[in-house]
């Protein structure tokens, strides 16, 4: 029978495992255990042992690779990664869990892309493996969850779970409210309405209870508790490394997630590839995180409070958004639009904008929390006039603002122009990516030969 840990990695029953099992020395080390484990499963890519994750480290790794390439891999196979979803697993992958978010914890912002990517995968990890929980032990499993993760509430009220409304996951027309408490429990159930249905046989109430509660709504609570807990769980980490020195495994392995995520990232993201190359009519292509200049690279890791909104605004927009589009915007005598290069808006809103958001999201403090109205002027900044949202409609009313020179660069965001041995050779920062992507392209080429 599948046990709250299987769900809940942060579970009373977590802390004794950690507890007696983990000896960060040794997370790298070969551990025949985990390897006798995977062995046993039986499933998925399991009859070719040189897939197995065989050490703590490298099952953090294959947590994080599974998630990016579902995401993003068209030939991606969940069979290849099917050990994640037996219960064998348990402590083995509660381990895994922890070491991953302090690896998280010390490398990246809260707010980063990477940390983003952590929670998103948890939270998928967390929905698959209820999705294959049998019918008959999944309504106990759940309460027996939720009971645990509300241990430290008076009631859960709506406002508890705005997340989910907010995503439209949940409506409040489909929760069982009582004077604000949301009601998750069927003997509350009873106690909170029972005049109304004081006559009734319980089979008649359990009836009710379970279509106005139903599976689904349960589940999607319990997940954002579990992914809230662990916001917080990386929160106090991050406070804990203010004090105390990091685990040199630990360090270790954060700098192994970042190399995996850099191969991930040039092989299957749809947000950075190899992209185009430096000639005369460079390739319009996925964005090379590796080419980016000091300064992108500078505006995207976080920029202080202020320059947060010209450097975000007026220099990260235009870069990226011309870099992913029309690199070559300084070799062409004609006025473009967005529309030119993306007619269906689809690169824009799914590969430019999430990079300058992450951008708003990590600056301190982050950019929208403060000032909102800076997601209208980036829409303006593309060309789509002062609205909160980027539509065809709108293109024309303002224009595709081109990108800085590195003297404006130098001169209005002085904090950001750390200049390495490239760029030297370069007066634009859009002519330094161009560059580099030549150079790295080339180099790649002598690797091969």
């Amino acid at each position: 029978m599948a046990s709250v840990l299987f769900i809940n990695p942060m579970s009373n029953e977590s802390q004794k495992i950690l507890k007696e099992n983990v000896d960060l020395d040794s997370i790298f080390e070969y551990n025949q255990e985990l390897v006798d484990t995977l062995s046993h499963i039986g499933e998925g890519i399991l009859d070719d042992e040189r897939k197995f994750p065989n050490s703590y480290g490298k099952l953090v790794l294959k947590r994080i690779e599974w998630y990016f390439r579902e995401k993003n891999d068209k030939d991606f196979k969940t069979s290849e990664y099917s050990y994640f979803f037996n219960e064998s697993i348990n402590s083995f992958d509660v381990i895994a869990f922890h070491l991953c978010s302090q690896a998280i914890a010390f490398k990246y912002n809260l707010s980063s892309r990477e940390t983003k990517l952590f929670l998103e995968s948890e939270q998928r990890i967390i929905e698959e493996r209820l999705s294959r929980v049998s019918n008959e032990i999944i309504e106990n499993l759940i309460n027996e969850t939720l009971n645990e993760l509300l241990s430290n509430f008076t009631y859960l009220n709506w406002n508890d779970i705005l997340p989910l409304i907010r995503s439209k996951k949940i409506s409040l027309k489909n929760l069982l409210l009582y004077k604000g408490e949301i009601i998750l429990d069927e003997d509350e159930f009873e106690e909170k309405y029972y005049t109304e249905m004081e006559d009734w046989p319980h089979r008649r109430i359990e009836m009710a209870f379970n279509r106005l509660v139903g599976h689904k709504t349960k589940e999607l609570i319990l997940t954002q508790l579990i992914i809230e807990n662990t916001e917080e769980y990386l929160k106090n980490i991050k406070e804990k490394l203010q004090r105390i020195q990091i685990h040199p495994s630990i360090e270790k392995l954060s700098n192994e997630i970042a190399e995996l995520l850099d191969r991930l990232n040039d092989k299957y993201s749809k947000f950075y590839g190899e992209g185009g190359i430096f000639g005369g009519d460079e390739e319009i292509g996925t964005l090379n995180k590796n080419a980016f200049p000091p300064c992108v690279n500078n505006t995207i890791e976080g920029v202080k409070s202020g320059n947060r909104n010209d450097a975000i605004v007026l220099f990260l927009t235009s870069f990226i958004s011309y870099g992913r589009l029309n690199p070559q915007v300084f070799r062409r005598d004609t006025t473009t639009k967005i529309s030119d290069f993306d007619p269906d808006l689809k690169i824009t809103t799914e590969e430019i904008l999430p990079i300058i958001h992450e951008a708003a999201n990590n600056a301190v403090p982050p950019l929208f929390e403060d000032q909102p109205q800076e997601k209208i002027n980036i829409v303006s900044k593309l060309g789509f006039g002062m609205h909160d949202d980027i539509k065809i409609e709108n293109e024309g009313q303002t224009k595709w603002y081109t990108p800085m020179s590195c003297d404006k660069v130098k001169l209005h965001l002085t904090n950001l122009c750390k200049p390495d041995k490239v760029c030297k050779k370069i007066g634009n920062p859009l002519s330094y990516y161009s560059y580099k992507k030549w150079l790295i392209k080339n180099k790649n080429k002598e690797d091969d030969e």
